[in-house]
């Protein structure tokens, strides 16, 4: 089971509770952490977790700066718990923007929990869904031009093999934004054309392993059908059986009336 979360809500949070944005994000890091333990005893496989987009860049600079010395913290004193736990943990996103020593602790995280089998943690860092979907069509591009790829085996599989979750991982079965607003805001939109959507009022720092259990089982319930039909319920029932004796015949009436 793959789930894919949109973190929303830290700056709210703090705001709400009087303090500074950064603490909002402080906040966040501890539901990130209580997060992924939990999906890891809920018999999640991959957990995907928006990070910072590609949109992010956008904000004001101490605070993305104070983001991103939250990150390199948080990964530098968890990397060994997190290889004890036996979660894998893969960044996906653009990298050209991203400091030295930011790129440094991603190799190092990367490296050091490697064949974790238990969790696979992606963390969407400088990620957008258009942009991933635009590098990957430039890679594509490039490996025809070279003649490594035919232009005739270009497909949907073959697209997939080549975007960020090119290791061979499913898509996510249910995107959870948080924060309560409604919409993706450029988060997996290549992979989400399946994925189940909750959105939740809850602000992110709150967002914890009962919020997380309870979206499971309502994903548990869902009878996905992925385009086709539900094999266990083909057949109509009597009501349905019913008005299709109705249709037809009013058919029949129609037919016989201008012949």
């Amino acid at each position: 089971m793959h789930i894919a979360i949109i973190m929303d809500g830290n700056g709210r949070w703090a705001v709400k509770q009087g303090l500074p944005r950064t603490m909002g994000h402080r906040a966040g890091v501890l539901a990130v952490e209580e997060c992924v333990r939990a999906a890891a005893n809920l018999n999640v496989t991959d957990l995907t977790l928006y990070a910072f987009s590609t949109e992010n860049w956008k904000r004001p600079r101490p605070e993305i700066s104070a983001l991103f010395r939250l990150f390199n913290g948080y990964f530098k004193n968890k990397a060994r718990e997190l290889k004890k736990e036996e979660v894998s943990v893969r960044f996906i996103g653009r990298r050209d923007k991203l400091s030295r020593a930011v790129l440094k602790t991603m190799h190092e995280v990367e490296t050091l929990t490697k064949g974790g089998a238990r969790l696979i943690l992606n963390i969407g860092i400088d990620y957008g869904g258009r942009d991933e979907i635009l590098r990957t069509t430039n890679k594509l591009i490039d490996g025809v031009l070279a003649g490594k790829i035919l232009q005739s085996d270009v497909d949907e599989n073959l697209f997939s093999k080549y975007t960020d979750l090119s290791f061979n991982r499913s898509d996510p079965d249910l995107i959870i934004r948080t924060g309560g607003d409604r919409r993706l805001s450029n988060f997996m939109l290549w992979h989400a054309a399946y994925s189940e959507i909750e959105f939740s009022d809850a602000l992110w720092p709150d967002f914890d392993k009962s919020h997380l259990a309870a979206s499971i089982e309502s994903l548990k319930s869902k009878n996905r059908r992925f385009g086709g039909l539900d094999h266990n319920n083909i057949e109509p029932t009597k009501r349905q059986a019913a008005a299709i004796n109705k249709i037809d015949s009013f058919s029949e009436n129609r037919v016989s009336k201008y012949t």
